[in-house]
Formats: C-alpha cells, structure tokens, sequence
C-alpha cells in the first residue's frame, strides 16, 4: 500500500469552499513533497447560449481561470510547495477533473471542496464532489468550511 501521494490535483473556482481545499491540499503536497497540480475548468454548458450574444464570455471567463491560477500558484510557491502546475481546462468538471485531468498529471490524490447546493439541486442534478469521488481511480479529499464561514 502507498502511504505517500506523489502528484495532487486540486480543483478551485474561486468559491470559499475551494479556498478551504487548496489550503489543505498545500499542506499535503508539502508533507508528502508532492506536485501540487491546480485545475479550474470552465464548464462551456453554463455560457453556451449566452455566448450566442455575447462572444467575450468564453474569452472573460478564460481570464478569470488563468489569474485565479496564477495567484493560487503564487500562494503555493509561497508556502513552500517545490513544484505547482496550472491548468485551464472546458467542459463539465464533473468528467473533466476526475477523468481527463486526473488521468494527465497521474493524480494519486484529487481534493475539492463540498459544493453549496441545496438538497433538491443535489437530488436532481447531484454534486461535483459527488461525482469526482465516484469516477475517480485515485483516492479523494472532500473539503467542507468550518461552521460559520
């Protein structure tokens, strides 16, 4: 049995919840001194019948995804984490990241952050956590904020 991970994915949105789970995935990557590999995708399905009218939303969420990663790779570096990779990817991050990305950086560890969605979304559409611990191959961390937060 593997007792240390070796390369981490870790998928943020910019959400208080993803905070929590980059946070934590900082500190694993920094005791396991694993690769420290961070994702955002943009889930093209949420803006596809936007964009017909609006063609700059891909390329503003595009930028949104890109500086995200860009100060979370700096936080890390920061924090002492010796190797951090960024990743802007589309589609549904409910494939993309336990499937695609996990598969790419040969994730042995997957963190994310518990979503907010009320008990009815979640029956009917079900989470992104939800889904990534499902579909993953590799072991994964759900992160949840503390009480308050």
């Amino acid at each position: 049995m593997k007792t240390k991970y070796e390369s981490i994915l870790v998928a943020v949105d910019g959400s208080k919840e993803a905070e929590w789970a980059f946070q934590k995935a900082i500190a694993i990557a920094k005791r396991n001194q694993a690769i420290l590999n961070l994702i955002h995708v943009i889930d093209t399905r949420s803006f596809a019948a936007i964009e017909a009218y609006d063609r700059s939303i891909a390329d503003r969420a595009t930028d949104y995804g890109k500086d995200l990663l860009t100060k979370y790779k700096q936080q890390a570096a920061e924090a002492g984490v010796p190797r951090v990779n960024t990743y802007v990817e589309y589609g549904s991050p409910k494939t993309v990241i336990p499937k695609d990305a996990a598969k790419e950086v040969k994730a042995d560890l997957i963190v994310c952050g518990a979503t907010g969605l009320n008990a009815m979304e979640r029956f009917l559409i079900g989470s992104v956590s939800e889904h990534i611990t499902r579909a993953a191959k590799c072991d994964v961390l759900v992160v949840r904020t503390e009480k308050g937060e």
